[in-house]
């Protein structure tokens, strides 16, 4: 089964990290993703740009209506995830964990929805 894992953390204290502290943790997500690759388990992912770079689209009334930036203000920002297949919520939980964002924010974890014929 896929998962997406979601990876949540707060753009203010990632932009008062050192340029130690950052290549640390590239390094960390460096490693993590390797090892996922190995095992098999990693079937995507990506670093997602600031929310200052967002842009959100609502229709209202058949209109679209685009506004910069995130559609609410959230405590922490969405910035980046895995697509993974696990056998199970329990192995997917596993990998969250290891995912090194987990040490400074949270990892969402999504089953994918499989239909028919998409």
């Amino acid at each position: 089964m896929q998962y997406l894992l979601l990876i949540y953390g707060k753009e203010t204290e990632l932009a008062n990290m050192t340029q130690a502290e950052l290549g640390s943790m590239h390094g960390e997500y460096g490693k993590f993703t390797g090892e996922i690759i190995a095992s098999g388990h990693f079937k995507g992912g990506n670093e997602l740009h600031s929310t200052a770079k967002a842009t959100t689209v609502r229709v209202r009334d058949g209109k679209p209506l685009v506004t910069d930036g995130p559609f609410a203000e959230t405590k922490e920002q969405l910035g980046g995830y895995y697509l993974v297949d696990a056998k199970d919520l329990d192995e997917a939980t596993l990998i969250a964990a290891r995912i090194p964002g987990a040490k400074y924010g949270s990892i969402e974890i999504r089953p994918i929805v499989v239909r028919e014929g998409m």
